[in-house]
């Protein structure tokens, strides 16, 4: 077999052909495309590019960073903002470049990225931006990372209907190949409209590998005939009166939209027919999976046609062009409209065919049938299983066909099976990595409760911390200035991230001030925004220069709590009356703070224990040549180290004589807050290191020949892997593996990780699918009872309903790492037994499995003298 000639740089400097890469490295080389363009026809452009970080653009930044030399050849300028609104107010400060005599280019495209909080902030910025409008050879577009599951979020997001009141055109791609080329139109849409433009992303889009093409002159961009500009055109100028900028959006920019979107073509009939019977109108995400519930029905293209069911994709989703819609929508009898959360193109579709006569108007279903009855929710997530379902329910000469109904029946069965799961449901939940500078600084004195917030100290809510409720970001504490007029309380903690505070959270210890509230504020410094991937703060920050801030914001009472109180150099300014202490005395100063009348603040200081790792393992942080072991001959399970350290790299451990307790050394980040108990049985070895065992040469091994692996067709169906696994260790690195192979062997290759809170020690999947050609891979997740073979490195994870539903008795495969690896629960509760029978029964009732001892030698041994 010939390979392809590919490497590790091609994602940003392969000038056109085939690559594989991610949907956030297809955002970064989006502006390299851009510029391309700009340079055929003689335009100096620039690109600016803003915004803040979160899931699912959470490694946006880290990207752009990494691949700072191939952007700055592109007069590309990467500048985070402090916060999104800010970030969002300087990408409208780039299109007014060409307004001043003095530019050195002829324009600034802007790329703007942030999580779907971040939007709901921005509102204010994105109006005056939208209405300002773009500049001629410029362009905005705003990238909006929604989370519509909650995995990574406090709330689902849905950030549409907030571009909708800027009145912002909103994109809407299904993959990696349209990040690349509705992106382009984005900016020539918003050059063209004088529009800022948003594209929204999700987890499914974004976090997903694939196969595209990345001529940048592939697209042929035409500029509409049928629409005639204003005198004045409807890019930015100045002066503008703000009634001007209303009008001109109202009547013309809007309309210019429109006018782009029929020219090019961008919403088109996917699958059509002479005799169509049901329309099928959808978008984005939901595309993928309407094509992939078609396919689990066995339903092809051919057969679509002969049942009179045909599909319409629209990729500007607001204001949705009408004349193509209309056409589309001729002769119809009936419209399934699928779309994620609330209805979004629903009501834009009905009021565009609402004048039609009755006799010729098709019936509407979407959210709700045309009885009122739910049809497809508009919370959770929408699944290719329920789509599936409604589409059987309008095609009556489907009902004949035996695969569609075996399919329904096959739906039908797995939700009832899964119904009746018995035995508890145990979950992988997050939980403060061990090390983590949390598992201390959350602590509360006995009589004292505490407010979340947002960042890894989140997860304390389900830590017994006498830790409850949170606020948005930036509102840390605040809540307690509409509680405490009214409770018996005298004071409460707050926790807030470093990050947060630098973000915005400086606001929320000042309204704490104006209100006089009696408060504590524990300041986090951890050196790092870990939950996003260990970015630096957007800013110069450190203990010191935050004491000076809350002093002049008014706090006078400061204490500073680290791990080395005596590693500050001498001449450092801090502010007046700051305190130090031992993190050993924490709890000594927080009781004493608590009696401070007004707001005391307490700034915790140690560094991420994450970042720790990951610095050491470069040679950038000091590895202390000490480690800490349990004598599982004193021990005696108690499990006080676990209660005084919140620590996972304490683990069980089963001995003849009861169960013992063990430091997993692979885990363990040399904190030592577990040696802080009351237990004799610890012991620190200084200067040594961990002996390796002696591997064996292959020689020596009793190898059978291996036969030739049967490898599967590919010819009916892509072919599905499911790797269930614990974040960080390497579940994602198999389907980049697995991705990269099958794009060097020209197949058709698609790679979503469904991470979360996976760095957290979450659960972390990675659906891969393998197919003959790109074309033939529709969505990207694995639907319900599709999954060929469960790589199983978890088997917790393996376990859950999630998992579980993807598998189907007679079609998946199962290999299942047999090594148990302990979750949050035992850590919190000293007794805590996994079901690992229960586990078994689960999968093996679902896939023809086999168990392996997987990890060569369990690393919690390491930790046993």
């Amino acid at each position: 077999m010939t390979l392809a000639a590919v490497s590790l740089q091609d994602k940003y400097t392969v000038e056109s052909g085939r690559i594989y890469l991610t949907g956030t490295q297809a955002l970064v080389r989006l502006p390299l495309m851009q510029h391309a363009r700009d340079l055929t026809v003689g335009l100096k452009t620039g690109c600016f590019i803003s915004g803040y970080r979160g899931s699912p653009l959470g490694g946006l930044d880290q990207a752009l960073w990494k691949a700072r030399r191939y952007l700055e050849k592109a007069h590309v300028h990467f500048q985070p903002g402090v916060n999104e609104d800010l970030g969002f107010t300087a990408i409208w400060g780039s299109q007014q470049t060409n307004l001043f005599s003095n530019a050195k280019v002829d324009g600034v495209f802007a790329l703007g990225y942030a999580k779907g909080p971040g939007i709901d902030r921005s509102g204010d910025v994105l109006r005056h931006g939208n209405l300002a409008g773009s500049a001629t050879h410029g362009g905005v577009m705003i990238l909006a990372g929604d989370d519509h599951t909650c995995k990574s979020s406090t709330t689902a997001h849905q950030s549409e209907f907030a571009f909708i009141d800027a009145m912002i055109p909103i994109i809407s791609p299904a993959g990696v190949q349209e990040f690349l080329d509705l992106g382009l139109h984005g900016w020539a849409l918003s050059r063209y409209s004088g529009c800022w433009t948003a594209f929204k992303t999700v987890a499914e889009t974004v976090d997903t590998s694939a196969s595209v093409f990345v001529d940048p002159h592939r697209l042929k961009i035409e500029l509409p005939q049928d629409f005639e500009l204003p005198e004045g055109g409807l890019n930015i100028r100045w002066p503008d009166d703000p009634l001007s900028q209303e009008r001109r959006l109202h009547q013309w920019k809007l309309e210019a939209v429109k006018a782009y979107t029929r020219a090019n073509r961008l919403d088109r009939v996917i699958i059509g027919g002479p005799r169509r019977h049901l329309g099928i109108i959808t978008c984005g995400k939901s595309y993928l999976d309407v094509r992939q519930a078609l396919d689990d029905l066995g339903i092809d293209e051919r057969l679509a046609v002969e049942l009179g069911l045909s599909v319409y994709k629209i990729a500007i989703t607001w204001p949705i062009e009408p004349e193509g819609l209309r056409a589309f929508a001729q002769g119809l009898e009936q419209i399934l409209i699928v779309e994620e959360k609330r209805g979004l193109i629903e009501g834009q579709i009905k009021e565009l065919l609402y004048h039609w006569p009755a006799d010729k108007r098709p019936r509407i279903a979407g959210k709700r049938d045309e009885k009122g009855t739910p049809l497809l929710p508009s919370y959770d997530e929408l699944t290719p299983a329920m789509i599936a379902r409604a589409i059987a329910k309008y095609l009556d000469k489907a009902q004949n066909l035996s695969t569609v109904q075996q399919r329904l029946a096959d739906i039908s069965a797995k939700e009832q099976e899964l119904d009746h799961l018995t035995g508890p449901k145990i979950k992988r939940t997050p939980y403060f990595c061990s090390g983590c500078p949390h598992n201390t600084s959350t602590q509360v004195p006995e009589g004292s409760r505490a407010l979340a917030g947002i960042g890894c100290h989140y997860m304390v809510q389900w830590m017994d911390r006498r830790t409850d409720t949170f606020t948005q970001m930036g509102g840390e504490g605040v809540t307690w200035v509409g509680q405490a007029p009214f409770v018996e309380d005298k004071h409460v903690f707050a926790n807030l991230g470093d990050g947060t505070y630098y973000h915005s959270g400086i606001l929320a210890l000042r309204q704490a001030i104006a209100a006089q509230v009696n408060i504590t504020y524990k300041i986090l410094y951890n050196d790092a925004v870990a939950m996003t991937g260990g970015q630096h703060v957007d800013g110069p920050l450190d203990p010191a220069q935050i004491s000076l801030q809350v002093y002049a914001e008014g706090v006078r009472r400061i204490a500073l709590v680290s791990d080395e109180p005596t590693k500050y150099p001498l001449g450092t300014q801090w502010a007046p009356g700051t305190t130090f202490h031992h993190r050993h005395d924490f709890d000594t100063v927080q009781r004493e703070l608590r009696d401070w009348p007004g707001v005391s603040v307490l700034i915790y200081d140690q560094t991420c224990a994450a970042e720790k790792r990951r610095r050491r393992k470069r040679n950038l942080y000091p590895d202390p040549n000490k480690r800490a072991f349990i004598n599982a001959r004193v021990c005696e399970g108690c499990g006080d180290c676990s209660k005084t350290s919140n620590c996972l790299s304490i683990v069980p451990l089963e001995t003849e004589y009861g169960r013992k307790r063990a430091i997993d050394q692979s885990s363990c980040n040399k904190d030592f807050s577990c040696v802080d108990g009351f237990c004799p049985s610890f012991v620190t070895v200084h200067g040594g290191r961990l002996r390796k065992g002696k591997a064996a040469g292959l020689h020596d091994m009793p190898w059978p020949v291996l036969p030739d692996p049967s490898i599967p067709s590919l010819t009916s169906h892509p072919y599905g892997i499911l790797v269930t696994g614990i974040g960080g260790t390497g579940v994602v690195t198999i389907g980049a593996l697995l991705g990269m192979a099958a794009h060097l062997e020209g197949k058709g290759c698609s790679v979503l990780d469904m991470a979360g809170l996976a760095q957290k020690g979450g659960a972390v999947t990675s659906h891969i699918r393998i197919a003959q050609q790109p074309e033939d891979i529709h969505a990207v997740r694995i639907a319900a009872g599709s999954a060929d073979l469960l790589l199983a490195c978890d088997m917790v994870v393996a376990s859950s309903p999630d998992v579980l539903a993807k598998l189907h008795r007679d079609r998946t495969r199962a290999i299942v790492n047999a090594t148990i690896t302990p979750t949050a629960d035992f850590t919190l509760h000293r007794d805590f037994q996994l079901p690992e029978e229960s586990m078994r029964q689960h999968i093996t009732a679902d896939a023809d499995t086999d168990f392996m001892e997987a990890t060569a030698c369990s690393p919690r041994h390491a930790g046993v003298i």
